[in-house]
């Protein structure tokens, strides 16, 4: 991945907290935990926030065209990540910055249920939350 800005979903910033290696197909966890492993590895790469497909979505099989097949879904999961925050779709902010917001906002505050409380992987975050 290159030094410049990363494209990141609002919501991929609650999924990182909770990922554990399973997603919708090989190549997508695969591509996950690699972009977890970048991040983790330099916490002052900046990230954009946008509520459209991202690096992460490119390997989901989800992913028909550049828009999710669940779209109306995770647009409302980015929006409610980005009020919870106090952010603004576009904004632009080192990844540490972004996830410690998302850690103390969200789910500290015990919020997590309020923003994605029906996704599918549900089970994994509310047995880590």
């Amino acid at each position: 991945m290159k030094n410049d800005v990363m494209i990141l979903r609002p919501h991929h910033g609650m999924c990182f907290q909770f990922y554990e290696g399973k997603g919708y197909s090989p190549d997508f966890t695969d591509h996950m935990g690699n972009v977890i492993r970048a991040l983790k590895d330099d916490p002052g790469r900046m990230i954009r926030l946008s509520a459209a497909a991202d690096l992460v979505c490119r390997s989901c099989p989800n992913n028909e065209a550049g828009s999710c097949i669940s779209q109306e879904k995770v647009i409302r999961y980015d929006a409610r990540v980005l009020r919870a925050c106090g952010i603004s779709d576009g904004d632009e902010m080192p990844y540490k910055d972004f996830i410690t917001l998302v850690r103390e906002k969200i789910i500290e505050a015990k919020l997590r249920n309020t923003i994605c409380g029906d996704c599918e992987w549900d089970d994994i975050c509310r047995k880590k939350s």
